[in-house]
């Protein structure tokens, strides 16, 4: 008779568990190590079992929270992609292609967002949303704005399609274009993603997979418009 009273108290401490460490990395800063505590000294700081620690970090890694190298340790984020692959790619484009291959793929992933995202997934764009309006200077706003592309991409629940991402994602880091901003300390309050991250965000929770489409590729011509033209005064 006790069996089942003894499963859901396992169910329970493993929610638990799931759910503080989501928390926990949550609270952690995106330019700082992201490398997470060992086992034992994690599971004592969030107060669960090693055990129970283990089945949340599976979680998050299949969910690609996390990625593990044998020998060094679990890593917050996704798994980096091959460095020698991205230099031989970042060599032979430029901008422009960049630019249009977001413009091609990233709203095809919020339109899957909206079909596919989990409640986290929601949970995690809008801490983006939060923390990128509060960013102190642009290599903060940067991390978190590249923290929400890839929580959308993440949402759309596609293996392959996420790696496609990770590794345009990548080589955008590596072009010049993605150096070019105004010269003030941190993004204003009325920077333009500010809104069509809001709108994203908004479409995916609602639903609405059209909305999200449209929102995503308005936000990417809106992201090239200005790099041209501060490309253009520069030049």
């Amino acid at each position: 008779m006790d069996q089942p009273v003894d499963r859901l108290a396992e169910k329970q401490s493993y929610h638990a568990a799931l759910t503080q460490l989501r928390a926990f990395i949550a609270q952690q800063d995106p330019d700082g190590d992201t490398r997470l505590p060992p086992e034992r000294e994690l599971s004592d700081s969030l107060g669960v079992s090693r055990g129970e620690l283990r089945k949340a970090l599976a979680i998050l890694e299949s969910e690609g929270h996390l990625w593990r190298h044998v020998g060094r340790g679990t890593f917050i984020g996704q798994r980096p992609v091959d460095e020698n692959d991205i230099g031989t790619l970042t060599s032979r484009t430029n901008p422009g292609e960049v630019m249009r291959a977001r413009i091609l793929l990233e709203p095809i992933l919020a339109r899957e967002a909206a079909l596919n995202a989990t409640a986290a997934d929601i949970a995690e764009m809008r801490l983006c949303l939060k923390q990128s309006r509060q960013a102190e200077n642009w290599r903060q706003y940067e991390s978190w704005d590249n923290r929400f592309h890839r929580a959308v991409a993440q949402a759309a629940r596609n293996t392959l399609m996420v790696g496609l991402f990770d590794t345009l994602n990548a080589v955008r880091r590596a072009v010049v274009w993605g150096r070019l901003r105004l010269n003030a300390k941190a993004p204003e309050p009325d920077h333009h993603s500010f809104a069509e991250h809001e709108a994203i965000c908004g479409a995916i929770e609602m639903r609405d997979v059209e909305e999200a489409e449209r929102a995503m590729r308005k936000h990417l011509e809106s992201v090239e418009r200005k790099l041209q033209r501060r490309a253009a005064e520069r030049g």
